[in-house]
């Protein structure tokens, strides 16, 4: 198992803050529409995983590992966007609330991007 220590990494504390601000923002909405818990949920699940999948990248047990965990965070910020973008569409984010949240995901998707790069690139150096 290799540990890739990213605690104090941007990627690290961005994908948090990212799904604290998404808890926050699904307790917020829960009060609302029961009719929409299900979109709630899910943007609640996506939001979150991707932090999630950042902590398990730490303990991969290859830089393949390694990898597959950030490609896997990647896929849930781009489903998280799908959400908001649906959420703001249907005028239950307002333009503030989702601009905010999308740049915070467009920050972590950037990150992830730039991240799985340099994998792809160090892996071919090492190859």
């Amino acid at each position: 198992m290799i540990h890739y220590n990213r605690e104090g990494g941007p990627l690290h504390i961005k994908s948090y803050a990212f799904a604290v601000r998404t808890v926050n923002m699904f307790l917020h909405f829960s009060s609302n529409d029961w009719k929409l818990q299900t979109i709630y949920k899910q943007v609640l699940k996506s939001g979150t995983s991707i932090s999630a999948n950042v902590h398990e990248s730490e303990f991969a047990q290859s830089p393949s590992d390694f990898a597959s965990k950030l490609h896997i965070a990647l896929k849930e910020a781009n489903e998280t966007m799908n959400w908001l973008n649906l959420l703001h569409d249907t005028n239950i984010l307002d333009d503030k609330a989702y601009e905010s949240m999308v740049n915070d995901c467009s920050e972590v998707i950037a990150l992830l991007v730039s991240s799985i790069k340099t994998i792809k690139k160090n892996n071919q150096l090492n190859h």
